[in-house]
Parts: C-alpha cells; sequence; structure tokens
C-alpha cells in the first residue's frame, strides 16, 4: 500500500519513495501549450501549488541527471511532442511560501539567501565562464554581500548568465510569490516588500530577452499596480477561469479513487460534506490537504484539517475589522444562506479592509468562499457566494468565538451564555458588561451596529446546536431585534431587542431600555415563538452607551 503524501510538495520525492499520487501531470501540457509568456495561477493555501511547480522543473531542468523516468508511468507521457521537451530548458525554481517573519530586514534577510541558494546551484557558471564584472557580481551574490539594488535584479541577470551559457532561453518559476507580501501587510513592512518584490519580479519577467516561460503561483494576484504594471505579457488564472481549473485540488473523480484505494469508499458522503464544495471555472473541486489528512487518519473521523491559525490571522483581521454590513452578511452565509457580491480579481493587498467588495474577493479567492453563479454586467464579476463546507464552516465559527474568548476566558463566556439561557439576567449583565470594557479593542462600541453583529454571530455559532438564533435589522436608528427559539420547545425562548442611548434626545440607560421593552410588547415579538409551541419566553431590553450597558426584563 502506497504511503499518504502529508505535506510532501517534492515531486521526486513523491514519485520515487512509494507515495500515493494524483496525476497532475497534464498540467505540464497545458503550460507548455499556453501561449503567453508568464502565467500567474492563484490558488488557495494547500492546494497543491508547490507540488505542481515542483514538477514543472523537474520536467523542464536541464541536470546531469535524466529525470525522464519520473514520468513514464503518468498521463503526459502519452504526448510525445511534449516529452521531447523533457530536461531542455535551464530552470530558475524558487519558493517563498515559507517566508512569514515580522519584519522587513529579517524577510529580507531569508529571501538574499532563497536567490543565493539557487545562485549556489548554478555555481558552475564560475568555472571558466563568467569573467570580470559579472564574476564578481555571481559572487557577491552567492555571498549574500550584495546590495539591495543587486538583488533586486538578479533574478534577471541569473537568466541571462544560464541562456548565454547554455544557448537556452531560460524557464522562471516562482512559488508563492505573494507570502512575504501578505506579512509585510501583517507586520507593516508592505511599502518595503512591495518596493522589492517590483524591482525583482519586474526585471525578469517584463522585456526579458532570456525568459522562455514564466510561472507563478500565490493566493491572490494582490497590488497589480504596483507589481505587474505594464506586464502586457501576463495570463492571470483565478479560480474564476476555466484555464487549470483541474490542475490544483482533487478532482470528485479522483477522491473516489483515492477512497477506494484505502477503503474506505463507505465515507464517500460524508467526505462531500466536509471537503467538497470549491468550484474552480467549471469543475468541483475538494481540498486536497484536508483528504489526505482524513485518508491518513480516517479512523478518528471528520475534522477541520484546514485548520492553521497563522495562515488564518489576515482573514481574522479582515473580518473583525469589517463594518455591520459584512458581519450581517457573514451571519447570513453561516446560516446556509447565499449572498450575491461584486468581485474584483485585481485585488491590492493594502485595500482588503477597504470596502466589502474587497473583502469578500479576498475570501472567494482565499478558499473561505466558493462561486454559485456567476453574471457579468457591464464588464463587472457579481457573483453569488456560499460557504463551501462544514471544515470552513469551522473555520468561521472558531474565528467568531475567538472574538469573544479573547476578551473574556472561554469559561467565563460559557458561563455567560448559559446565565443568559437559564434566566440569570443579572449574571449575565455583569459578564456582558465585562465583555463589552475588554472587547473596545475589537469593535468601536460607538458603533453600536458592528459591536451588535460581533455579539449576533458569537451567539450564532456557540448555541447553534440547541437554538435557531434570528437577527433582523429594524428601521430607526440603532434599533434590533434577536429571537433564541429552542429547538426543545420546554426550554426558555428569548427574545432581545438592542438599544443606543440618543444624547441628542437626553436618553438615559434606563429610557433606551424601557423603550426597548415596549417595542417588543406593541410589536408582539412573541406571537412568532408562541405559534411554534414555545410556552416560556423571556423579553429582554439591551441598552448600550459607549462600554456602558443596562439588560432589562420585560
Amino acid at each position: 500500500m502506497k504511503k499518504v503524501p502529508i505535506g510532501i510538495s517534492d515531486f521526486k520525492k513523491l514519485i520515487t519513495e512509494n507515495y500515493y499520487y494524483v496525476d497532475k501531470s497534464l498540467f505540464i501540457k497545458e503550460i507548455i501549450n499556453d501561449g503567453s509568456e508568464v502565467i500567474l495561477l492563484p490558488r488557495p493555501r494547500r492546494f497543491g501549488k508547490t507540488l505542481n511547480m515542483s514538477m514543472l522543473r523537474y520536467f523542464f531542468e536541464k541536470s546531469d541527471e535524466d529525470n525522464k523516468y519520473l514520468f513514464e508511468n503518468l498521463k503526459v507521457n502519452k504526448y510525445k511532442d511534449i516529452m521531447g521537451m523533457q530536461g531542455k530548458y535551464p530552470v530558475i525554481y524558487l519558493t517563498f511560501k515559507d517566508i512569514k517573519d515580522g519584519n522587513f530586514q529579517k524577510c529580507y534577510e531569508k529571501m538574499k539567501e532563497i536567490i543565493s541558494i539557487e545562485y549556489y546551484k548554478h555555481k558552475y557558471l564560475l568555472d571558466n565562464y563568467l569573467k570580470g564584472i559579472e564574476e564578481t557580481y555571481f559572487k557577491k551574490i552567492l555571498s549574500m554581500e550584495a546590495s539591495q539594488g543587486q538583488y533586486e535584479t538578479s533574478l534577471k541577470n541569473l537568466s541571462k548568465f544560464l541562456s548565454e551559457y547554455y544557448n537556452q532561453k531560460t524557464i522562471v518559476l516562482i512559488d508563492e510569490y505573494d507570502t512575504p507580501i501578505q506579512s509585510g501587510y501583517l507586520s507593516g513592512y508592505y511599502k518595503e516588500i512591495i518596493e522589492f518584490m517590483r524591482n525583482f519580479l519586474s526585471g525578469a519577467l517584463k522585456d526579458n530577452e532570456y525568459l522562455q516561460k514564466g510561472v507563478l503561483t500565490g493566493i491572490l494576484r494582490v497590488a497589480k499596480e504596483s507589481i505587474f504594471s505594464g506586464l502586457n505579457n501576463l495570463k492571470v488564472c483565478t479560480i474564476l477561469k476555466n484555464h487549470y481549473s483541474d490542475k490544483f485540488g482533487f478532482l470528485e473523480s479522483e477522491v473516489e479513487e483515492i477512497l477506494k484505494y484505502y477503503n474506505i469508499e463507505s465515507e464517500m458522503d460524508e467526505v462531500r460534506k466536509w471537503y467538497n464544495g470549491y468550484i474552480f471555472g467549471e469543475n468541483i473541486i475538494y481540498n486536497p490537504w484536508s483528504i489526505l489528512n482524513y485518508v491518513d487518519n480516517y479512523e478518528k473521523g471528520f475534522r477541520a484539517y484546514w485548520v492553521n491559525t497563522s495562515s488564518n490571522d489576515l482573514v481574522k483581521i479582515v473580518l473583525t475589522k469589517a463594518g455591520e454590513t459584512v458581519k450581517k452578511e457573514l451571519e447570513d452565509l453561516i446560516k446556509g444562506k447565499a449572498i450575491v457580491k461584486q468581485i474584483n480579481e485585481d485585488i491590492v493587498m493594502n485595500d482588503v479592509e477597504n470596502g466589502s467588495e474587497n473583502v469578500w474577493s479576498f475570501l472567494l479567492f482565499s478558499g473561505y468562499l466558493k462561486v454559485i453563479n456567476e453574471n457579468l454586467k457591464m464588464g463587472r464579476s457579481f457573483c453569488t457566494l456560499e460557504i463551501p463546507n462544514f471544515e470552513v464552516k469551522y473555520l468561521y465559527e472558531e474565528i467568531i468565538l475567538s472574538w469573544f474568548k479573547e476578551s473574556i476566558n472561554n469559561e467565563k463566556f460559557n458561563y455567560m451564555l448559559k446565565s443568559l439561557t437559564t434566566g440569570d439576567i443579572e449574571t449575565f449583565e455583569d459578564i456582558f458588561s465585562e465583555y463589552i470594557i475588554k472587547s473596545a479593542s475589537y469593535f468601536d462600541i460607538e458603533e453600536s451596529e458592528k459591536f451588535y453583529h460581533a455579539f449576533v454571530l458569537g451567539i450564532l455559532v456557540a448555541l447553534n446546536e440547541e437554538y435557531e438564533v434570528k437577527s433582523n435589522r429594524e428601521s430607526g436608528y440603532g434599533r434590533y431585534d434577536v429571537a433564541l427559539i429552542p429547538k426543545d420547545k420546554n426550554k426558555l425562548g428569548i427574545i432581545m431587542e438592542f438599544k443606543k442611548v440618543n444624547k441628542r434626545r437626553k436618553e438615559t440607560l434606563e429610557i433606551a431600555a424601557d423603550k426597548a421593552i415596549a417595542q417588543i410588547k406593541d410589536k408582539n415579538y412573541k406571537q412568532e415563538l408562541l405559534d411554534m409551541g414555545i410556552e416560556n419566553i423571556m423579553e429582554l431590553g439591551i441598552a448600550f452607551e459607549g462600554k456602558e450597558v443596562l439588560v432589562v426584563e420585560g
């Protein structure tokens, strides 16, 4: 039985050491037949980008060892014209997937090291070939003593050295090009890393007479105007396009084959619910990282294997800072509803937090949403979006719960909810007030809508097994309604009305809370619960003024 390739991203190791391989070798054919000189393939993390790039390297690269045998039993071997190109090109291969640093200097030093290691692979150029200034330059890069300007031109210069040495244009492969950019965005050196990457990439990919083909992978097409400006030989194939749509992630037929091979095909229906749901182009795609981890640990049941705290930092920041509209629509998504949003394929990383369009585009291309339908209107893309599967829903729930648990500890958070659902309003108010004070770093309490929806999301996620949570934004200034409908009709049903104190009308917390109770009674909100057979109903008016809160039972 073949080994399950958890975290194996070196193509040669995977093929030669008896690992199970889902044959994506026709990726090579599609790359060769693509008329574009430079191809950017954004895909979510852990969808096989590094493995595919490693495969391209072993296919194209001229080397002392003949690597043709790696492809003998793969689909690409049927195409003799394609196989005739195996081992015929000088290749530059760089991966930035591990560059995740807290400051620019550490990031820059690691990039220098990666570039130096690639130069070291081609140190044979120093053997009676490079002379004079070129030899000095090569040695400076090799010893990591070159200037920043010299490192910025190092990719283009290496392509020149190799092309002239082999009398053949160079193939440039850059894996996870945007990982340093995301780190820069998270850690405050975005401007510096963008400047470096712009010069580093543009020199090698724009108007480079020594370039045969460039292939880049990442999560987003970030900072188009900053990095790829004027690069008119660039083709971008996002998950919305059909090009390469079956080359990253697993197709349903491929998942069925894997489960059958490991004698767990009976679990296919549950596998679908947990790890299916991504749609790339016209193909339904499964998360390969999750599938392989499940196969390796199937006796432990279904889990959210895609969870990785550091990789979700940016998602958490984006959702935390998002406004009222985003949080309300996130609530709808968690309830299983679809939303329609304009999607921008050319996201500027620095603007991800500015405007809900950028938020939804970021979540889609990062793998946290799927497209059900796409409509083009006046050249703009409007997509119907849903949460792909159980696993991604779990991620959203973890992020939402973390908002609460970082403000008050987990035990106290659970105690707060228990006191609410058992009718202990005094305890609920005490802990809820503490939460409001401590959550000021996450939400502007003065923006009651943003805070309100964060709280509703927390209730929705934490109580969804026992309660149906309904929330409806009422008309008028700062008026909201929440209903907790117990699935066990013998339990307590709860109706909450939120009011923000109107200072212009000289309201107090008591007046605002009383107004909330009056609105619940005047509009007879409890009738919906009574119609469901729920007789034990509690009505709460919750008033806010800055960080102060008052909870009144009607």
